[in-house]
Order: structure tokens, then sequence, then C-alpha cells
């Protein structure tokens, strides 16, 4: 259920360069994350896990994420750490991707019951993941006809498990951005990551107002559709995150092209993220993925081409211009864009 929200990627524009002095065919879009070497800066977003067919479509995506060397993440593990006999549905993902970067991942609402640090390395050691995805669901979970929605001391079980873990730990919203306090006081607490997950692409009040409708509850279909829209842009996260932070950043939420990628490295994102569109070929299976991702690569090599970028250490330094509702956001927000000014000009 995609948000009619605008990412803000159409408010973003790389400058171009008429001038690239870049021959297209030795640039290099290779990218170093948590110390582990991708072929291209995209990670295969998190999404599903725990039936039968989720494991089909887990395996198609962990196939091509070896054979691109890309990274990827799972839905939520919620069900197989509550039902083991369900972890094989995880599992594959290592068993077709062994030497990618993968993320496990688990819900705040569960860290704060108690047992957090042996819940995420639970996790963790089902897929023998390299880093760790802890994801913040709040709208969907306020919104859901079963959603639990006691928050308090999540920062508090975060830390913990930042504290324990050997992986990485990265922080995660679900379709409604992450604000520029709410990133310092994660990275205080000394996360290894922000996956933005902004508003623009999947709503999962969107998805929780269709499965309230199958069940006739009124009220949180209401509520559904209420908050379908709400959150904070993609690209307006992207930046503010990146302003008030020195942390690693992915972006996500409705991120549809390697231009979408290549202008979210040159806002100061380290890699970016998506599912829904890589979910519908895998459906079919992995030969669809692969072209969709190969596609996916050469948009991003195109854009840096045109931006005389080599590298993408050489991206995050193109200029960069802002517009429209995405820079009347900033300004609301009061950010001094002056400290930004070598990769954006707003």
């Amino acid at each position: 259920m995609e948000s009619k929200r605008s990412t803000g990627f159409d408010d973003v524009f790389i400058v171009h360069d008429a001038l690239p002095e870049v021959n297209k065919d030795e640039i290099d879009v290779s990218t170093t994350v948590f110390n582990h070497k991708l072929e291209a800066p995209i990670i295969i977003g998190s999404m599903t896990g725990g039936t039968s067919e989720s494991r089909k479509i887990n395996s198609a995506l962990a196939e091509t994420a070896e054979k691109l060397g890309l990274g990827i993440g799972v839905g939520s593990q919620r069900a197989a750490l509550e039902d083991r006999s369900l972890a094989y549905t995880y599992r594959v993902v290592r068993e077709k991707a062994p030497n990618a970067l993968v993320f496990a991942n688990i819900g705040c609402p569960q860290l704060v019951k108690g047992n957090a640090v042996q819940i995420a390395q639970a996790a963790v050691d089902m897929i023998d993941a390299d880093a760790l995805y802890i994801h913040l669901n709040s709208l969907q979970e306020a919104v859901q006809h079963e959603g639990e929605t006691c928050f308090r001391t999540v920062l508090a079980s975060i830390g913990e498990v930042v504290g324990a873990m050997k992986v990485p730990v990265v922080v995660k919203e679900t379709g409604a951005g992450i604000s520029s306090d709410v990133a310092k006081s994660l990275a205080d607490i000394g996360v290894a990551g922000i996956d933005v997950s902004g508003a623009g692409g999947t709503s999962w009040a969107g998805v929780e107002y269709y499965r309230a409708k199958e069940i006739s509850d009124r009220l949180r279909a209401r509520l559904g559709e209420t908050f379908w829209e709400w959150g904070i842009p993609t690209v307006a996260s992207l930046i503010e995150v990146a302003m008030s932070t020195r942390i690693t950043i992915i972006a996500s939420g409705g991120i549809r092209s390697g231009l979408d990628v290549a202008k979210s490295l040159a806002l100061g994102a380290s890699a970016g993220s998506f599912a829904l569109p890589l979910i519908r070929q895998a459906v079919v299976g992995s030969k669809e993925v692969e072209i969709l991702l190969k596609a996916t690569i050469e948009e991003l090599r195109t854009a840096m081409f045109l931006a005389g970028a080599k590298s993408i250490l050489d991206l995050g330094r193109t200029p960069t211009v802002v517009i429209g509702s995405t820079r009347e956001w900033l300004s609301q927000r009061g950010f001094d864009t002056s400290s930004y000014a070598k990769r954006l000009s707003i």
C-alpha cells in the first residue's frame, strides 16, 4: 500500500556536469558499509518472512544479493522467535547468500518486554547475520488491531542491545521517517547506523487499513485511513539526520530508481534500500529480481557519469540543489544549511 505523499526526490537535483572528464565504463560503484564491501550501494530492504511463500521470496532475493554483491535484510523475525519452526523462512537468506551483508531484524516493542539482549542475539544467530536492524514502528502499532503501543524505555532497551552486541546495530523506521532529535538520541547511545525509511513509500498505516477492513474493525480502518500519509518525507528525514549526526545513513522509503539512490548518496547516505518493487519481482523468480537490480545499478552509474563522479566518494561531494516543499520543510525546521554547503545548496 504505497503512500501518495512525495518522498521529496523530485525536489532534489544533482547539478549536471557537461564536461564530466570521466569514462563511464571506469566508474566504480562499489562501496563499504559496516566493513563489508558491496559491489553497489544497495541493500535489499527488510519486508518478509514467517510463511512458506515468504521463504520463496527471501530465497529469490538472497540469490540475487549474493550474485550481485549487495546487502539484504529480512523481515521482522518476531514470528520465528515465537515459533522456531518458522526460522527456515528467514535462514534461507544466509543459505542462499553466504557472503552477503545480511541484516537480522527485530521490533522495538519486543525489546521492552525484557530480555532485550537475548532476543537480539537470537535474531542474529538465527540467520548468522552481519548486522542487526531494530525497527521503529509506532505508527503501525498505533493503527494495528493487535498493536503493541508501549514504547516506554525503548531508547534504553536499544542502548542495552548496542552495548552487548558484537555486530553493528542499525535503527530503522518503517515508513514514517526519523527526525534530527531522534537521530541525535540514537547516536548518543552508540547505534552504528540509521535507516531513515521516510514517508513516500509503503504506508504501513495503509496496510493496516486493509487488514482492518477485512475483519470489519471500523475504528482501526478509520485510523489507517486518517494516518495513511503520516510521517517525515524521505529526503527531509535524510537531510535532517545527515545534518545532525555523523552516523552511517541508509536511505529508504519510496526509492524506486538508481537516480533516487544517487540523490540519496549525494545528500549523505552510504547506501539506498528498497523492498516492495523487488518483492513483486521475487514472486516471479530471482531472474526478474536480477533484471530490476541491474537496471537500478546502471541508472546509478549513469547519474554518476552525468555528475562527473568516478566513485561513490566523489558522488558524495557533487553539488546538489534542493527546492520546493523539501526546502520549505528544512526552513520551517530551522536548519542552517551553510554547514552542509559542500553537498547541498538550498
